[in-house]
């Protein structure tokens, strides 16, 4: 059965037009109109894989679709007791498209058009992305096993701190696996930036609803909103998702920062924490890609240590 057969059965609705957009990592992308007049985007993998279905559970936590994620919140915000704490009851936000189906070989979506950024959505998306930081969660870590790219993450939950989780379970995982790239001066870095990391981390916060892969690729620019795609979602640092905005850059990033900081202000000093929540994704992109990374990841663990 072809994919588009596969894509027809799971939707229930005959396609109408098929057309490949090529491949990213290993596996395929795809564009289709259903007979019913819909676009969807169907990424899809001949071989079984997680990720498909991760990124699916990732999208509906997100957006606070799962009859879970509203429990979650629910029982948070009855729980909490400080007048610091920012918990919300359970609400949607439009910031995620709809997960129409998800397996082991596929994951479709709606097709979104987009378009030009423009300075006004830029701080639409700083809002929005500021209210979805909000609703704070009573655990660091995720419901499911994680994904960034084709690297498993893992999401054990704990009530924290943030910084044991964030050693433990973001940097010390892929400082192993770079470590043939990194070298020993790098190694010994990154192995102090793990021993410091409870003064290094900054005053404690709630775990936060990340996107959790947050480079500006996969910011999608509609007419009307920024769209978040292709998510490592999960309970983390707030700072995560704005560090990740900052590593490669972002369209109107100045806009969306000052939007974000109307809306639910960082703590003192985030800026030189920068550094130190870059460290994650870009050990990642040493594990995928090589040496290429290594003298950006040693300058970021530095600077880390230089607060």
């Amino acid at each position: 059965m072809s994919v588009a057969d596969q894509v027809s059965t799971h939707l229930g609705v005959a396609i109408r037009v098929w057309a490949d957009l090529g491949s990213r990592h290993m596996w395929t992308l795809h564009r289709a109109e259903l007979i019913d007049g819909r676009g969807i985007f169907v990424k899809a993998s001949a071989e079984p894989t997680p990720v498909f279905t991760a990124e699916a559970a990732g999208l509906a936590w997100l957006a606070g679709t799962d009859p879970a994620s509203a429990r979650e919140q629910a029982a948070d915000a009855a729980s909490s007791t400080s007048a610091n704490d920012v918990s919300a009851p359970a609400r949607r936000t439009e910031l995620l498209p709809q997960v129409l189906a998800a397996d082991d070989h596929m994951l479709v979506l709606p097709w979104l058009s987009e378009a030009g950024p423009t300075p006004e959505t830029a701080e639409r998306f700083g809002h929005e992305l500021a209210a979805l930081h909000a609703i704070t969660l009573g655990q660091f870590g995720a419901p499911w096993p994680g994904w960034i790219a084709t690297l498993p993450l893992v999401n054990t939950s704990t009530n924290g701190p943030w910084s044991r989780w964030y050693a433990e379970q973001r940097l010390a995982p892929y400082l192993r696996r770079a470590a043939v790239h990194l070298g020993g001066h790098g190694i010994r870095l990154l192995e102090r930036v793990i021993e410091h990391i409870d003064t290094l981390a900054g005053p404690a916060e709630r775990p936060a609803r990340l996107h959790g892969d947050l480079w500006s690729g996969n910011l999608l620019w509609t007419a009307e909103r920024v769209m978040l795609i292709d998510p490592a979602a999960h309970g983390g640092h707030r700072e995560t998702d704005l560090a990740m905005l900052e590593l490669f850059g972002a369209p109107h990033l100045d806009r969306i920062r000052a939007a974000y900081h109307e809306t639910y202000p960082l703590a003192d000093g985030w800026r030189s924490r920068i550094p130190l929540h870059q460290l994650h994704p870009l050990l990642v992109h040493v594990v995928l890609f090589g040496a290429g990374y290594r003298a950006q990841t040693l300058d970021a663990a530095a600077a880390a240590l230089a607060v």
